[in-house]
């Protein structure tokens, strides 16, 4: 073994030399990688090209160009004829050789490294998969003529079936991409937008829908919450002792008013009674070093069963920079059982920096950093499965109340009625007896309001005088024999009858029958 290791190690040298740069090839399809198959869920181009918004208003409060209390708009204008969408923001803009150099870059983006929320560099070409032509225009001072640089998606779509085309992605990208300068008159000082053209036909059109273009942005974009929900100013001022806020005024044509979080006091479930939120709770999870990691709150309502999509609201949900990473089931796996995830209404602000999201942004980066945030997340979700389950308790308990009130209240109409003998008298009594008693322990389990325990002690107070003073006998114009055999009979119609109301109904006929 050890002359063949020395042949082996003869032949193969035992040093290694590093790859000629001549010898790397960087094709085409690269692009297409970083475009059409890195966005898959249409609706997160939206998510990508605010998220570059926020940036830029952020960049342009650090430089001036904005205001600190200046607000960061972003306005979506939606042309449904041309097939088009443009995002304007008042963010810091692109000038001179920047722009071209900047958008026509591919993963070498000059956030990486800083606070921003995006720093692969290749978010800005998410619309290519989804559009015929994408432009870019901006500038950075008001002495600055507009560019505009457009990507040409059905030359990139050609080229790309072509075998003949180039196969080396500068030039394919030289084929594609124009730029030109334009007058500035009807743009603002400083602003950065995209437009995207001819924007394919999806099932129900989301990508020109501008309600489902708010509802998404509603979830995952950076936006304060509404002046209609109460708990809103409470989150906010926790969230600003960690997070740095810079809510964004996002408007969408067609949409009146500016778009809000979705969170309100009362959560519209479907078809279902609307839920409402009765508190707010707060979380700090440590990251590995023992510093504040993360934080999140949870608003806790009736936890009567699983949210609806359209609410907007269900599950927990991370988020950094202020932007969700991925969906509502990211980590419903975690819970003990993964139905209460949609139960739940909360989410987390992640600030361990070492708490990657992935490429798509649809998860995280697995590291040691966030298996230490998810396993830290384990008790704040089990005390969720507590409150679902003791909620699912209650509401079992609070149905049996309400069926045992209802089968009281039937049983002290039938000692009220008084047509059964003595004895079944009796044996009635009893039996309301142990209604009342079970209705009692019910509401106590069920913590039932005040008007159903006052319910329960009226049961027992009507009891107690019907046992008590007897009732006015409706047979007693008959003969003791003839009124004996009624009674029987009566007695046997409730033992015979599946329904005791039906039954009762029955009896009143034929008492008033024999009565007149």
């Amino acid at each position: 073994m050890g002359a063949a290791a020395s042949r082996l190690r003869a032949k193969t040298g035992t040093s290694a030399s590093r790859v000629n740069a001549e010898d790397i090839i960087i094709g085409n399809d690269l692009l297409e990688l970083v475009s059409s198959a890195m966005y898959v869920d249409p609706m997160s181009i939206f998510r990508e090209y605010v998220q570059n918004a926020a940036d830029g208003i952020e960049q342009a409060r650090r430089t001036g160009a904005l205001d600190q209390v200046a607000p960061g708009t972003v306005h979506i204008e939606i042309d449904s004829k041309p097939r088009s969408v443009r995002i304007r923001d008042n963010g810091v803009g692109l000038g001179g050789d920047t722009f071209v150099k900047r958008l026509t870059a591919l993963g070498a983006s000059a956030k990486r490294g800083t606070d921003a929320r995006g720093f692969r560099g290749v978010g800005r070409l998410a619309g290519l998969a989804y559009a015929q032509d994408l432009l870019f225009r901006s500038r950075s001072d008001k002495s600055e003529s507009v560019r505009e640089l457009c990507w040409d998606g059905r030359m990139l779509k050609a080229l790309m079936r072509e075998t003949d085309g180039p196969n080396d992605i500068r030039a394919l990208i030289e084929r594609i991409v124009t730029v030109k300068d334009i007058a500035g008159e009807d743009y603002p000082e400083h602003f950065f937008e995209v437009e995207l053209r001819g924007i394919v036909r999806l099932r129900g059109d989301p990508l020109l829908n501008p309600n489902a273009i708010a509802d998404y942005l509603a979830q995952v974009a950076p936006l304060p919450f509404s002046p209609a929900f109460s708990h809103g100013a409470a989150i906010t001022a926790r969230l600003a002792q960690n997070v740095v806020q810079a809510p964004l005024a996002l408007t969408v044509s067609g949409i009146d008013g500016p778009v809000y979080r979705p969170h309100r006091d009362m959560i519209a479930n479907g078809n279902k009674t609307p839920l409402a939120v009765h508190a707010v709770s707060f979380i700090d999870v440590p990251d590995i070093d023992g510093t504040v990691g993360a934080v999140g709150w949870f608003l806790h309502h009736d936890y009567e069963g699983a949210l609806a999509t359209a609410t907007l609201q269900k599950g927990f949900r991370l988020r950094v920079g202020d932007i969700q990473v991925g969906g509502d089931a990211l980590l419903e796996q975690e819970f003990p059982e993964s139905r209460f995830n949609s139960w739940t209404v909360g989410e987390l602000h992640v600030l361990d920096r070492r708490i990657v999201p992935n490429a798509r942004r649809d998860h995280f980066e697995q590291n040691a950093h966030f298996a230490n945030l998810v396993n830290h997340l384990g008790p704040h979700f089990r005390d969720i499965a507590h409150r679902c389950r003791t909620s699912s308790v209650q509401r079992k308990a609070q149905r049996d109340l309400e069926l045992a009130l209802e089968a009281t209240s039937g049983s002290l109409d039938l000692l009220r009625q008084n047509s059964v003998t003595p004895a079944a008298r009796t044996r009635l009594v009893r039996e309301i007896e142990g209604q009342i008693d079970k209705a009692e322990q019910l509401a106590a389990a069920s913590e039932a309001t005040a008007p159903i325990v006052d319910k329960v002690a009226h049961a027992r107070s009507a009891l107690s005088e019907l046992a008590d003073l007897g009732s006015v006998d409706p047979l007693a114009f008959l003969k003791p024999k003839e009124r004996g055999q009624y009674q029987r009979f009566f007695e046997l119609i409730y033992e015979c009858s599946q329904n005791r109301v039906a039954a009762k109904a029955l009896v009143d006929r034929i008492i008033a029958k024999i009565s007149e």
